[in-house]
């Protein structure tokens, strides 16, 4: 290959030149998030919540050293299907499209390419952050730096509960994060509906987070992204008791068995799925659907409010 534009599926492309709503979902769900045979049955569910709330579907990938912003169903498969699709970070991409390899985009691989394409809204499940240890290991996701820099809008449950929720919520303070709410002052836990931390901002609507977007386009001050955090609600989450046992024998087993880095997070989902007999598949999964709805909501608004702004 010696061409390394952006390929952009037929939709999406259609949709970007009309200006009509848009929401990227990341593809390392679907190869590393979430087991066979589930993964790629909900990652169709997850772009036709999209559809189904007005917007259009960008799910970001690499395909043979191609990246790809709206994977077609074939190519949804393949990442789905075929072993060996490497987790790209933004650091990655040049190096696997040159090698030619398939691969599955990060929080912070997509929210890039997203914010390259003119997408302005991504919907994902938990955010990376700071790994526990991280005081000695320095281990923290590629995510926090990358928003910083990306003016992009994340839909996500707050942070992985696996990570150190306290240190991840300093790191995107320090780093100029900007972080609110979806109807609550409580930052979620992914699978909790709270992890312990109260934020400072609270938005109750699609339309009012469409208006913090366009004041920050017309302030052009702030350059980085927004995270909108989206809690579950308490009776769909994890059962606090059984999230608290899981996790510590998770984190046990990864001290066990010396697994670090990237491998971390696909490590403790796993055990989490094994361990809890599917319960926390199942909170996932609703997680995900709840945010690319919310996603696509936010989206519609921007897209009426740019709307009506040109007139």
């Amino acid at each position: 290959m010696t061409d390394f534009h952006i390929s952009y599926g037929t939709e999406v492309a259609e949709a970007l030149r009309d200006g009509r709503p848009v929401v990227a979902l990341e593809s390392t769900i679907v190869s590393h998030g979430l087991p066979r045979p589930e993964n790629l049955r909900v990652a169709r569910e997850i772009e036709q919540t999209v559809r189904s709330a007005g917007a259009v579907p960008a799910t970001i990938g690499m395909i043979g050293g191609e990246l790809v912003v709206g994977l077609n169903d074939g190519q949804l498969t393949r990442l789905a299907t075929v072993d060996g699709v490497t987790k790209l970070s933004v650091r990655d991409l040049a190096v696997a499209a040159a090698t030619g390899a398939d691969g599955a985009t990060t929080v912070a691989a997509t929210s890039a390419v997203a914010a390259a394409a003119g997408i302005g809204v991504f919907a994902t499940g938990g955010l990376g952050g700071v790994h526990r240890e991280a005081a000695h290991t320095f281990d923290e996701s590629a995510d926090l730096v990358t928003l910083a820099q990306t003016p992009i809008t994340v839909v996500c449950a707050g942070v992985k509960s696996i990570l150190d929720v306290g240190a991840t919520l300093e790191r995107l303070e320090t780093l100029g994060v900007a972080v609110v709410g979806y109807r609550t002052r409580r930052f979620p836990g992914f699978y909790l509906t709270d992890a312990g931390f109260d934020l400072d901002w609270s938005v109750d609507s699609p339309e009012q987070v469409a208006a913090v977007l366009a004041a920050r386009d017309e302030h052009a001050v702030h350059t980085g992204g927004l995270l909108v955090a989206n809690p579950l609600p308490v009776d769909e989450q994890l059962d606090p008791e059984l999230h608290d046992r899981t996790l510590a024998d998770g984190l046990a087993l990864l001290e066990r068995d010396g697994v670090t880095g990237k491998a971390v997070t696909p490590y403790l989902l796993a055990h989490f799925h094994s361990a809890t007999e599917g319960a926390s598949l199942t909170v996932n999964v609703r997680i995900i659907l709840r945010n690319a709805d919310l996603a696509a909501r936010i989206a519609v608004a921007a897209a009426a409010r740019n709307t009506a702004a040109a007139v």
